[in-house]
């Protein structure tokens, strides 16, 4: 059975995306920490992210630092903090989370709420400042 993310990845579900190529996939957290936070995800349908073989490790991580430069423009901050941790989805995944300081990237925060329009613009502003 196909995990919350590949739905995502293949349209089954909606997302707030903010960009992919062939192997990687990137879409804000529809429960974020911060706003910008993003979730980065390998297409192909891993559970743990250091089961991936090597290429494709390196490859995420590759997609991952353009997309943290965008949204450091977008969404101006000290660093994009890279979080890999949960077992919710059995799917490997990285947060990319603008912080300013370590409590930003604590899990236990409330976390925010935006409407849809505002996750519109919000993924619209990180992918306008994507250099590829």
């Amino acid at each position: 059975m196909a995990t919350i993310f590949s739905k995502i990845i293949n349209g089954e579900i909606p997302s707030y995306k903010i960009a992919e190529n062939e192997d990687y996939f990137a879409f804000l957290d529809i429960n974020p920490l911060k706003t910008g936070h993003t979730l980065v995800v390998p297409k192909k349908e891993t559970d743990y992210i250091f089961d991936l073989e090597d290429v494709s490790l390196s490859g995420m991580m590759l997609f991952s630092k353009k997309i943290a430069s965008a949204i450091k423009r977008a969404y101006p901050c000290n660093r994009i903090a890279v979080v890999i941790l949960g077992l919710e989805v059995p799917h490997a995944h990285i947060h990319l989370i603008p912080m300013d300081t370590m409590d930003d990237v604590n899990f236990r925060n409330k976390k925010l709420k935006f409407s849809p329009e505002e996750f519109k613009e919000i993924a619209a502003k990180i992918s306008k400042n994507i250099i590829l």
